[in-house]
């Protein structure tokens, strides 16, 4: 029996196969300074951001729901982070809590109108899509945020050990979630009330309580993203952090193998996921594809991707495997 991992781990050892082959320069690594430089260094980098949603969005999904709104939680954490560092002169770790208390109080929100106003979840976070950007805006005027504050940017573009810090951030989130997951009983009441969530309440599960952690974690995931981004280009851009990007990480869930209905988390597969897209992403890039064109291609790569997890793929390899025995 296969592992619930084993085609995203074919997708992205394919797509870096083919990068190793025919993008010149892929896999070039150099050592300036203490640090390692190199595309498959920046794919951790760059990809950091969809990742830490990818994390969050997780178990979202395997809750039967669905979180539109990370990526303008990630635009609204990094937004007031660098206003409390620039404008009012606050130190780094009181803007740094204030961005993710903002991102505990966007899920909290969202959380609440979802399990007691009985929203539906795709119009809750929809309408945090554009609330939370839209306060951004209002916040920063609709200006970019320059800052040079360089233990704030440390979370971006900083070392540790030679490689760039975004990746020991996402590790330690990833395994504080998956330890969650596997190794406490919160994994299990997730997918029980993915599942049925009225069989799980009937069993004694504190629904309520239980759907509210998972999106205050979803948002603290993107708040972190948030503030990875902004360290990173050293300005707050409310306009274009995280712009599009729930769509990257409700994509890299689903080609991880979570099922969008709900009842099953697989976050090590939505890691792959999010490393799958932005290695396809870089190899666009590098191959001077126009940006449009890059769209069209990631959806076309990632559908097949998709496709080939699905039922009606195994039948259709069941098919077309020849006739054995007499």
């Amino acid at each position: 029996m296969k592992s619930r991992n084993f085609w995203p781990l074919v997708g992205l050892a394919v797509l870096l196969a083919f990068n190793l082959l025919f993008t010149p320069g892929f896999a070039q690594l150099e050592l300036r300074d203490g640090r390692l430089f190199g595309t498959l260094v920046d794919l951790f980098q760059n990809g950091a951001p969809v990742m830490l949603l990818a994390t969050g969005m997780t178990l979202v999904i395997a809750l039967g729901g669905i979180d539109l709104s990370v990526g303008s939680v990630m635009a609204l954490a990094g937004a007031v982070a660098a206003l409390l560092i620039t404008e009012h002169a606050q130190p780094v770790p009181i803007a740094l809590g204030a961005a993710l208390w903002v991102g505990l109080l966007a899920g909290g929100l969202n959380g609440a109108l979802v399990t007691y106003g009985g929203v539906q979840p795709i119009i809750v976070t929809l309408v945090m899509l554009v609330t939370g950007r839209g306060l951004a805006q209002t916040l920063t005027h609709d200006q970019k945020v320059r800052f040079e504050n360089p233990t704030f940017e440390y979370l971006g573009n900083g070392t540790l050990l030679g490689l760039p810090v975004p990746m020991f951030l996402v590790a330690a989130v990833a395994l504080l979630v998956g330890l969650a997951l596997r190794r406490t009983v919160l994994g299990l009441y997730v997918e029980a009330i993915g599942g049925n969530p009225k069989a799980a309440r009937l069993c004694g599960l504190r629904v309520d309580a239980i759907r509210m952690v998972v999106y205050m974690t979803c948002a603290l995931c993107a708040a972190v993203a948030g503030l990875i981004a902004a360290a990173d280009i050293k300005e707050a851009d409310v306009a274009n952090a995280g712009l599009y990007l729930e769509l990257d990480a409700i994509l890299a869930v689903v080609l991880g193998g979570t099922s969008l209905t709900g009842g099953r988390a697989n976050l090590v597969g939505s890691l792959i996921g999010a490393l799958f897209i932005q290695t396809l992403t870089t190899m666009l890039q590098m191959n001077g594809v126009l940006t449009e064109h890059t769209l069209i291609i990631k959806a076309i790569v990632a559908l097949a991707v998709c496709f080939i997890q699905t039922a009606a793929f195994e039948h259709l390899l069941q098919r077309l495997r020849p006739a054995t025995g007499a």
